[in-house]
């Protein structure tokens, strides 16, 4: 499965976590029933994970942790925020930068409409 192919899967799952639940809720909340309804799907879905950073030869390993790892492909940050701003898109593409992954995805479910609360950042794709 392609990272794009993946990505459409995580969108209309957030969509259809967003319809029903609205916003106002915590990002745990989100996260917990997007991991629900991936696995649902058939994907690969690892939440909370910690990440490793080397750094001349001293390894950090739980240097940050992404909300959920898919596939081993595609990153997605889950927030509940008025807005996404600058650095939700700069941690996003460090950590894709840093994992050498292609995709990132960053999902607020606090946009009145869940499309507009969505960014997908590229890393050499």
């Amino acid at each position: 499965m392609t990272e794009n192919e993946i990505s459409k899967i995580v969108f209309e799952s957030g969509l259809k976590i967003h319809r029903k639940l609205g916003i106002g809720l915590y990002e745990a909340v989100y996260e917990e029933c997007l991991v629900y309804e991936l696995k649902r799907n058939g994907l690969k879905v690892e939440n909370q994970k910690d990440i490793p950073v080397e750094y001349e030869g001293l390894l950090i390993e739980k240097a940050f942790r992404v909300d959920l790892l898919i596939e081993d492909k595609v990153i997605i940050e889950i927030k509940a925020v008025p807005e996404i701003n600058s650095y939700h898109t700069y941690q996003l593409l460090n950590y894709l930068r840093i994992t050498k992954l292609k995709l990132g995805m960053v999902l607020n479910f606090h946009s009145v409409l869940f499309k507009n609360g969505v960014k997908r950042i590229a890393n050499n794709l």
